[in-house]
């Protein structure tokens, strides 16, 4: 039994499909970073924490958030810190009591992080909070807020848009600042 020859694929065939799933490819890289980079609502939290009290009682971002100028990380403050305030500060407010019961149980809070990056971006709570980037510009006014929620979507282009403004824009454009 003999095969017959099977003809080669046209040229304008084989460009056609190369065409389609370089399209295909693109569609899904903008779809995934569009799910990356969007605004989402504020998460559920296991204790209803409000900024507000914290902010009108004068008390700094970086009182509670104390590692943000050493550390890439701004942190979230040890139970043993809110506590050595609230054991004497408003210990029958509701909230309060919620926050004790965890301190007498030893358990801590699982906080649900509002503020996500990728994995590919590196970021730097030290290097923007050394050089007098407030908390304000990406956190949004959480004095304000019921909810702690994103407020711009942190993404390259919004992030470009300020180190473009920075007398070092060209080392702060640079992509291994971000991306390492």
């Amino acid at each position: 039994m003999r095969l017959k020859p099977v003809s080669p694929v046209p040229w304008e065939t084989r460009r056609r499909i190369i065409i389609a799933l370089v399209v295909v490819l693109v569609v899904a890289a903008a779809a995934i970073l569009l799910f990356v980079t969007q605004v989402k609502a504020a998460p559920e939290q296991p204790i209803a924490f409000t900024h507000q009290t914290m902010v009108q009682m004068g008390i700094q971002c970086l009182y509670c958030h104390n590692t943000a100028r050493e550390s890439p990380a701004a942190g979230m403050p040890s139970l043993s810190k809110c506590m050595g305030c609230h054991k004497v500060v408003d210990p029958n407010v509701p909230v309060i009591q919620e926050l004790t019961g965890y301190w007498d149980r030893q358990q801590p809070i699982e906080w649900v992080r509002v503020n996500v990056m990728p994995r590919f971006v590196f970021f730097s709570h030290e290097a923007h909070i050394n050089n007098g980037v407030n908390c304000e510009t990406c956190h949004g006014d959480v004095g304000h807020m019921t909810v702690d929620k994103p407020v711009v979507k942190m993404n390259m282009g919004w992030c470009l848009a300020c180190h473009e403004k920075q007398p070092n824009a060209s080392q702060l454009t640079d992509c291994v600042i971000c991306h390492r």
